[in-house]
């Protein structure tokens, strides 16, 4: 059964069973279609021309903005900045309000479960600043302790930063709910919704956030283009990530006034086509609906999971729930190294990931160096899981152990 596989190109002309979607997802043909039209039919500097063809391009650009902002739930388009990914949408909060607003003294709440990502922008500040860097550590099988975050999270924490959805368990975290531990402490709470945005549906609103990063790549989107959102009171206060072109009013020898939100987050030449995209995948992802997806997920990465655990030898991190995994699977094999184990399963045509999946200090707090990590989406199959499950099957014994 194809299922939805149809609508991707890729895994349509590729006999590679494509386990790997917490990396990076395929893209549906309507993506790449927006993309080409972009370019075929469409191509100028957006925000800059009063020609026809920069008029259209600026259009189709603002016109991605309104869809970020409904499919997230913000309240303006002044809340939705364009940035490259999620790594560089969490930097613009890091450098812009994080070295701004704090000094020696302060802390800086980060859970260990986080991407690196979430992880060095605040290391950065924190030593720019001499401000604290704290870690909530979660339970070992991936939940959160919320007694903790509550003890942990003091008069002094100035900001709280947590990943909505572990790339590593993917576990869901209560965003909401810290973000009420944090406003009670006049803290900014800021999520990283990398791994969430393709599995559940994200309202910032009612998740009580200040920032919410993601990227368009895990969303059946393009790369290179990614989302931060930020309440407009707080932009409004913070300084320009990056100066130059497009983010200004106007410039004299000296000084410059800069334009207003969200153009003066968004210097040089932005990725209209990428913006164009990723509305495209917005599209598409609400066509099929989040009930559809997650019950697809569910149903794979729930029967790969039971049938892993009749696999001898194989140790699967986090939860003893296979709905609270969110189709991430991360695992070992006994005495065999996950590079290994990727590389044999690359041979049978199944392509999952192995290392440390930049979240380190999460694997060595759990006890690991390496692990490897197939990670599902609502396009994969049994079948799919069939052939991860028979290559694995075959993994110790092809690495001299026996049957």
């Amino acid at each position: 059964m194809q299922g939805y596989k149809t609508d991707f190109p890729l895994l349509m002309q590729d006999k590679t069973v494509y386990i790997d979607n917490a990396a990076t997802a395929q893209r549906p043909k309507c993506v790449i279609d927006a993309e080409k039209d972009f370019y075929t039919c469409h191509n100028a500097n957006p925000l800059r021309g009063i020609y026809e063809l920069s008029v259209q391009a600026t259009e189709n650009y603002e016109n991605a903005r309104k869809a970020v902002r409904d499919f997230i739930g913000a309240k303006s388009v002044q809340e939705i900045i364009f940035t490259r990914n999620t790594t560089e949408s969490i930097n613009l909060v890091a450098y812009s309000y994080g070295l701004s607003n704090l000094k020696k003294g302060d802390e800086v709440v980060v859970s260990i479960m986080e991407h690196h990502s979430d992880l060095l922008p605040w290391q950065m500040v924190c030593r720019q600043t001499g401000a604290e860097l704290k870690f909530l550590e979660c339970e070992k099988d991936g939940s959160l302790d919320l007694n903790k975050a509550e003890e942990l999270i003091t008069d002094r924490t100035k900001i709280v930063a947590v990943t909505q959805l572990s790339n590593v368990l993917g576990r869901e975290y209560p965003i909401e709910k810290l973000a009420e531990i944090a406003h009670r402490k006049n803290a900014v709470m800021v999520a990283d919704g990398a791994q969430s945005t393709p599995h559940i549906a994200v309202d910032v609103k009612k998740l009580g956030v200040d920032f919410f990063a993601f990227s368009g790549h895990k969303l059946y989107g393009p790369m290179g283009i990614g989302v931060l959102y930020g309440r407009r009171e707080l932009l409004e206060k913070m300084p320009p990530f990056l100066t130059g072109g497009e983010m200004i009013e106007s410039v004299s020898r000296t000084s410059a006034v800069y334009a207003e939100l969200p153009h003066k987050f968004e210097a040089g030449t932005v990725n209209a086509a990428g913006a164009v995209g990723l509305k495209s995948a917005i599209d598409y992802v609400k066509s099929v609906g989040f009930e559809e997806i997650h019950k697809r997920e569910l149903e794979v990465s729930a029967y790969a999971f039971e049938k892993m655990k009749e696999i001898a030898h194989i140790n699967i991190l986090g939860s003893e729930k296979a709905e609270e995994h969110n189709g991430i699977l991360t695992f070992t094999v006994d005495n065999v190294h996950p590079h290994d184990v990727s590389e044999i399963l690359a041979a049978d045509g199944i392509a999952v990931r192995a290392g440390h999946h930049c979240a380190q200090p999460l694997l060595e707090y759990l006890g690991y160096r390496s692990t490897v990590r197939a990670s599902f989406a609502f396009y994969n199959t049994k079948e799919d899981a069939d052939r991860f499950l028979d290559s694995l099957s075959t993994v110790r014994e092809r690495m001299g152990y026996g049957k």
